[in-house]
């Protein structure tokens, strides 16, 4: 079967630029406070005795799968990348990662008792989204928990040249609002927890508005068929406040 072209594009551009990314890339305790948080109430809803392991999908070199895993929570990484797999594999040899796809995980059924796809979204083509979500709810077990976090924006479709030390990528980003969901691509089967939704501070420059949501998966979805942008941001509306907002039903945040 031929691999669509934009998984081709994502592994070339991050194994090209895998040793800068975790170069420059913040490590989890350095950022900021509702960054952090978010993280920290991922872990409480997963720590045993919640059942099955955690998967952090699009790990990258680690860094996120790595905190989880200090505070008690069973975790792996999986990424599209073997450079990035390699440089996590070196810095966190007592963690498992392995090299795979979002859209065709080796992960047995109802296996997962959470899932963290954290920035990790936002190259995959909007068509192909219900593909990637209905991996998702496949590989969680019943009240297992996904937490999706990303770059929010009115269906921005970004083509990055450069990134990370000025490499050359050929990835794309696709900033979706928040009105996409798991829920209206795969059928129903999913209890949101929470969303979060912030713009960038007053003269921060930059920065794009950011999501996070949790949400718990409940029995299977319907048949069907089947990652901030990392070096291209949009800024939000300047001056713009932070706004929380809870739902019923999940949605992806990017």
């Amino acid at each position: 079967m031929t691999e669509p072209s934009h998984l081709t594009a994502v592994r070339d551009s991050y194994d090209t630029v895998a040793a800068d990314y975790a170069r420059l890339v913040k490590e989890p305790a350095e950022l900021d406070p509702v960054s952090r948080a978010m993280l920290a109430a991922f872990a409480e809803l997963v720590r045993p005795p919640h059942p099955g392991p955690v998967a952090d999908l699009g790990c990258g070199p680690g860094k996120v799968t790595a905190h989880p895993a200090a505070l008690g929570v069973p975790v792996f990484g999986v990424d599209v990348s073997p450079r990035m797999i390699a440089l996590a594999r070196a810095a966190y040899p007592e963690l498992r990662f392995t090299v795979g796809s979002m859209t065709a995980l080796e992960i047995g059924s109802g296996e997962l008792g959470g899932i963290l796809a954290y920035y990790s979204t936002h190259h995959t083509p909007p068509q192909s989204l219900p593909t990637v979500f209905a991996e998702f709810h496949r590989t969680l077990a019943p009240g297992g928990v996904l937490m999706l976090a990303g770059h929010v924006g009115n269906g921005e479709h970004l083509r990055p040249t450069h990134a990370y030390g000025g490499h050359p990528v050929s990835y794309e980003s696709y900033l979706l609002p928040r009105t996409g969901s798991p829920n209206s691509s795969t059928g129903p089967g999913w209890s949101s927890r929470r969303v979060w939704c912030r713009s960038p501070r007053r003269g921060a420059g930059g920065g794009s508005v950011r999501s996070w949501r949790t949400s718990s998966g409940r029995g299977r979805p319907r048949s069907r068929s089947r990652y901030p942008s990392r070096s291209h941001t949009r800024s939000g509306p300047t001056g713009s406040k932070p706004s929380r907002t809870a739902a019923v039903r999940s949605s992806p945040c990017s």
